[in-house]
């Protein structure tokens, strides 16, 4: 397959991009930036949604597309700006790439688009399936209409699957890249109570799941909201105390940053902390996805540097 990705530098662009290729499948990786001058003809293309066309010829030819692009939402403090950012990043670049897809010929035959479980906000821990409604807060809107913006796709007749992805346990980004120095060294503290329940799945499991959906067995039959997580969700204790078991340091209970501090701190942005949601990966269980990774500790172990 020729299979185009946006997003391809990031934790999980790139760890896919090494997973397709080791399979013998070419890899278009969209980039903002001029391509590289010793990348190969074809391997990178320049597209800008912001100057994106109908029938970009930089989409002739693939037969899906991995849509994993947009600013991170831990980057920064959730200032006006960067909301407009973040919602930009995401609506604005999916609705473009969409549109320019219902316009290629011959038409991708996957759009595969990141997504996350912000879609259903805080739900106090209980349990959540994708059959579960969008939540009112922030992110869960920027998520409700990033899925909706794929509809132009969709409507032209292409398979829209879209990643709801939980917290992605890989080392050298995302979660782990800010949780492992302070585990590392014995001091990572505990956010707010500690109870509120964390959504995740291992980098290797991520990668597996969206090779289900793109090009594994039957994958041509799944379409629509997956969510991405272990159906082992984790309190932050929990969390914290295997990230201090797993480099084999100390863990004190009573280390923590009381949730008024993480708010006076950073704002609307410590409710990527504090939110409390158990999402269950219900759709992959029943299409016959099984995890490499169903516990957390079992999940650090595979990840984490020797």
């Amino acid at each position: 397959m020729r299979i185009a990705i946006t997003g391809s530098s990031g934790l999980i662009g790139a760890a896919l991009t090494a997973s397709l290729r080791a399979d013998d499948h070419q890899v278009v990786r969209l980039v903002r930036r001029p391509p590289r001058a010793g990348a190969q003809s074809g391997e990178e293309v320049r597209w800008d949604p912001r100057a994106a066309d109908a029938g970009d010829p930089a989409l002739s030819g693939v037969d899906a597309v991995v849509h994993l692009a947009g600013a991170g939402v831990g980057d920064h403090r959730w200032t006006a700006a960067y909301k407009a950012e973040i919602r930009a990043s995401r609506v604005l670049a999916t609705r473009a790439l969409a549109s320019a897809l219902t316009a290629t010929h011959p038409a991708p035959k996957a759009f595969i688009c990141a997504s996350a479980i912000g879609w259903y906000g805080d739900t106090g821990g209980r349990e959540v399936t994708e059959s579960a409604p969008a939540g009112k807060a922030f992110l869960s809107r920027v998520v409700h209409d990033w899925e909706a913006a794929a509809d132009p796709a969709r409507e032209a007749g292409i398979r829209v699957a879209h990643l709801r992805s939980g917290l992605v346990l890989g080392a050298g980004g995302g979660v782990l890249g800010r949780l492992a120095l302070p585990a590392r060294l014995g001091v990572l503290p505990r956010f707010g109570d500690g109870h509120q329940v964390m959504s995740w799945i291992s980098l290797t499991d991520e990668i597996r799941a969206i090779r289900f959906l793109l090009d594994g067995p039957g994958a041509d039959e799944r379409s629509g909201a997956y969510n991405l997580t272990a159906p082992n969700p984790v309190s932050n204790d929990e969390l914290t105390a295997a990230l201090h078991a797993a480099f084999k340091r100390p863990d004190f209970p009573w280390l923590r940053v009381p949730s008024f501090l993480l708010k006076l701190g950073l704002g609307e942005m410590s409710a990527e902390l504090l939110t409390s949601a158990r999402v269950l990966p219900a759709r992959l269980l029943d299409a016959g996805f099984s995890f490499d990774h169903a516990t957390v500790g079992a999940a650090l172990t595979a990840e984490l540097p020797r």
